[in-house]
């Protein structure tokens, strides 16, 4: 029974650790690549015409061209996954990540003349509704 018990407690730290092992291997990377301070500008669209792919492409080649902007890192822009999963909202037509390098820049970003003028000229017209977050990363 001793041995058994052995086992089961070895095992039983293995299955608990190797988590912590996974976690703590991966977090240099993770902060490698993450900067404080920066901004996550998430833009959900919901086109006037759902599914129309002519429209979801011109919202993604406009939002591929703000990445000139002052303070703008990085900009991906695309359509949501499938997914079944009740906590997943793939009801969006284009999604639409920006990555500014503060908050200020994330201002400077929204007063910009070329900002506006992309969404007067293409989101305007195109959606019907928008649903925006902004993450600051830690």
């Amino acid at each position: 029974m001793r041995l058994q018990n052995q086992n089961f407690t070895l095992l039983t730290w293995v299955i608990l650790s190797t988590p912590l092992f996974i976690t703590v291997g991966c977090s240099s990377t993770e902060r490698a690549t993450r900067k404080p301070g920066e901004v996550q500008h998430i833009v959900l669209c919901w086109l006037k015409e759902p599914g129309n792919t002519e429209a979801r492409q011109k919202l993604i080649d406009a939002s591929y061209k703000l990445i000139s902007l002052p303070g703008v890192v990085n900009v991906l822009a695309g359509p949501p996954l499938p997914s079944e999963r009740p906590v997943v909202d793939d009801s969006f037509d284009v999604g639409i990540i920006m990555v500014l390098e503060n908050s200020d820049a994330l201002q400077q970003y929204l007063e910009n003349p070329v900002h506006k003028k992309a969404i007067a000229e293409v989101l305007a017209p195109l959606t019907e509704r928008i649903l925006i977050y902004d993450v600051v990363v830690e």
